[in-house]
């Protein structure tokens, strides 16, 4: 007999609950697997840009790794809720629901679902340093706001990038990253004073499989 796959989630019960107005944080990645990192940056984004939500949005597979095949969706979902240990923080798997593969037809279809929401896009100096290979990267950019979390010891890379460079005169200054979220796009903001060093390659074993905590 033929193993039946679980029937996917609506879209309403992949999205998160929300109300018209709220700052709201996009963190997107394989969370293969979920790590404190990715908590402290959420949580280091909600007190610096003043947000109400982040959400994770837990990719179905990465465009960039795809000679890699990820853990299970559901598997990532459940560990990812264990990390993310916050009332503040919903982990979604919207993008297997909506079949998007890319990031800016992620950010598209939520800035039209849920237009009454502030979105800012999060991520880490090391996905600043090769932003420009994301798929469609300059309308990411005029859709929504992004924040970048220093990373040590890739800042030099990052903002010698050719995404920070080709976006250099719609950089915030730092002490302006509260107001972010209703900034006209495109803005952005490099946000220092994180220190973690965790990466969820650096908590793979060889064979993909996760190392014990």
């Amino acid at each position: 007999m033929s193993k039946v796959s679980p029937a996917l989630p609506s879209v309403a019960s992949a999205l998160p609950a929300y109300v018209n107005g709220m700052r709201v944080g996009l963190l997107g990645g394989s969370f293969d697997p979920p790590h404190l990192a990715h908590r402290a940056i959420s949580l280091f984004a909600i007190k610096r840009l003043k947000l109400d939500r982040v959400w994770w949005l837990v990719t179905p597979g990465n465009p960039l790794k795809a000679d890699r095949v990820p853990h299970d969706l559901t598997e990532r979902m459940e560990a990812a809720r264990h990390m993310a240990h916050d009332p503040r923080i919903d982990v979604s798997c919207l993008e297997s629901v909506i079949g998007t593969r890319y990031t800016s037809d992620t950010i598209r279809y939520l800035c039209r679902r849920a237009s009454g929401l502030h979105f800012v896009w999060i991520m880490g100096a090391d996905n600043l340093a090769q932003f420009h290979r994301w798929h469609d990267w300059r309308r990411i950019a005029s859709e929504v706001p992004i924040a970048v979390i220093d990373r040590p010891p890739q800042s030099f890379r990052a903002l010698a990038s050719p995404t920070a460079q080709a976006l250099a005169r719609y950089r915030l200054p730092e002490n302006q990253a509260a107001s972010l979220a209703e900034q006209r796009t495109p803005a952005w903001v490099f946000l220092t004073g994180l220190k973690l060093q965790l990466s969820s390659t650096g908590l793979r074993n060889q064979d993909g499989s996760w190392r014990a905590s």
